[in-house]
């Protein structure tokens, strides 16, 4: 069987990185996340994710560009060529997202960043892990990073974008209700991974 690539996205706090953490275990898959995953994106990971330090709109968009082109070149790429599963916590559409749907850069704009900065790899499977707005300031920690900081309706867009990319996408992508307890998200993402990649 040809190696799957996973991707989970979903707003702050909605559960993704529990899901795709455990994911990955079970389906013996390397496990990476966005911005982050080599030495070079951990450091950008440490500048985007400062709330002190301001960056420009563009200069954010370009820096999750650039922590992607070297997960992709040097973790993601490789691995699945030599026959392993990856599961991602975020990759292109949270750019998608934050930076085109809730910040308000063109998104043909940053999907061509990405599209460049990948090669063009996508997900075999993107599983969002939808959760509303209300219910994920409620579940967040006491030290929110730059993205947490943003205010509420910059998170309801960022909601609404990847439900419209879920909606346009629908044969790549599943909708998981991120409101039911663990154990219940647990079994519907690996139901739709065993529906959509017939893996165990």
């Amino acid at each position: 069987m040809k190696a799957k690539f996973i991707a989970f996205e979903g707003g702050d706090a909605s559960g993704k990185t529990t899901q795709a953490e455990r994911v990955a275990a079970k389906i013996n898959a390397v496990f990476t996340r966005e911005p982050g995953g080599t030495p070079v994106g951990e450091s950008l990971r440490s500048i985007l994710l400062n709330p002190i330090s301001p960056l420009a709109l563009r200069t954010e968009a370009l820096l999750m560009a650039a922590s992607r082109a070297q997960l992709v070149h040097e973790l993601i790429s490789p691995t699945l060529t030599k026959g392993q599963h990856v599961v991602t916590d975020r990759y292109i559409s949270s750019s998608l997202a934050y930076q085109g749907y809730a910040s308000g850069l063109p998104i043909d704009e940053v999907l061509y960043l990405s599209v460049f900065a990948t090669k063009e790899l996508t997900p075999d499977l993107t599983i969002l892990i939808d959760l509303p707005v209300e219910e994920s300031i409620k579940r967040r920690g006491k030290s929110p990073d730059r993205f947490e900081e943003e205010n509420i309706d910059f998170h309801k867009r960022v909601r609404d974008g990847y439900l419209e990319m879920a909606q346009i996408n629908s044969d790549e992508w599943v909708i998981i209700d991120g409101t039911k307890s663990q154990e219940n998200v647990a079994k519907d993402v690996d139901q739709a991974i065993h529906d959509r990649l017939q893996l165990p």
